[in-house]
């Protein structure tokens, strides 16, 4: 039997054994190739980002970063599976919006991500855009807005699914100006653009990068981004602030997650190494291709940024009653 004296003298050795170790695992790692978990399908704007910025921290630090993508249930068994990984930095999630509104769609709630991740840094935000057949009688928001408020509910638009973030978009965008849209959900953006070109549905909610090639071609034309800033591939549209909505935002976010036993030591690494990408021409001129910016700054800037979303997606989520698909 341990006498106390010795007990405290095992535990002294064991702390300062951990503190001896945590900056070499840091120094070590990563030791093996590294999973990046993404939670939609390879091609899609999300993948790319995940992609573009592996490339980068697979030259700076030594080691592949092997994207693995894993669709189903709005991201959630991505999620899950991270939350489940080893918490030593060799399993990571590419998150978006979802990781924070999932937590209000979902009943019960299916994870808690501020206590089960750990944020690692932000990467950057492209914005969701409103397009609209080039037929329909309105041309800019003021026209839709003045369309939908002589009957409720009488223009619809089509979005990529219930919950998803093109959708929650628009419903931000609805309630700003106090009018009512039809919600017309598809199973993934391609259909819904589809049915938007054909002209089943006058308007379509979706990402700047899902909108590029058919506003290229005349088959769509965009009323307003939904970015703070005009988007580098739409310049001459303007935002949703400047169709007289001031401040008003929606973007499609993204950033690195971990699981949350993570070491510091290794999360301030991947933290500093994926400020240095954010800064290279290569990942910067890759999320202008997608219609997007990148968005370094602190982790502390990238857990609060999750933690505000979470809670204006819950009143959404509450007040317009929206389930997921």
């Amino acid at each position: 039997m341990l006498t106390p004296i010795l007990r405290t003298a095992m535990l002294a050795t064991w702390v300062t054994w951990a503190a001896l170790c945590l900056p070499v695992m840091a120094q070590t790692y990563p030791s093996k190739p590294v999973k990046v978990v993404v939670g939609y399908a390879a091609g899609g704007a999300v993948d790319i980002v995940a992609r573009t910025l592996g490339q980068s921290l697979s030259a700076s630090l030594g080691q592949a970063f092997v994207i693995e993508n894993k669709p189903g249930a709005g991201t959630n068994i991505a999620v899950k599976s991270v939350i489940a990984a080893e918490p030593d930095g060799h399993t990571l999630m590419l998150a978006a919006n979802a990781l924070a509104a999932n937590m209000a769609l979902y009943k019960p709630m299916p994870f808690d991500a501020e206590k089960d991740l750990v944020a690692v840094s932000m990467i950057g935000r492209v914005p969701v855009v409103i397009a609209a057949n080039p037929t329909v009688p309105y041309a800019t928001v003021a026209k839709l807005i003045e369309a939908a408020k002589l009957k409720a509910n009488s223009v619809a638009f089509a979005s990529p699914g219930n919950g998803s973030t093109p959708h929650m978009a628009v419903e931000f965008f609805a309630k700003a100006a106090g009018i009512d849209l039809q919600h017309v959900p598809y199973r993934g953006g391609t259909q819904a653009i589809t049915d938007t070109i054909g002209g089943q549905v006058p308007l379509v909610a979706i990402n700047a990068l899902e909108a590029l090639p058919h506003v290229k071609s005349g088959k769509l034309k965009v009323l307003a981004v939904l970015s703070p800033t005009r988007s580098p591939i739409f310049p001459e549209v303007p935002t949703m602030a400047e169709s007289g909505f001031p401040g008003f935002e929606a973007s499609v976010w993204y950033g690195l997650v971990a699981p949350a036993a993570t070491p510091k030591t290794i999360v301030q690494k991947l933290h500093a190494e994926v400020q240095k990408a954010l800064q290279t021409a290569q990942v910067r001129e890759r999320m202008t291709a997608v219609g997007g910016e990148v968005v370094p700054g602190s982790t502390e800037m990238f857990a609060s940024l999750i933690h505000s979303e979470r809670l204006r997606y819950d009143k959404l989520v509450r007040e317009a009653n929206i389930q997921p698909d």
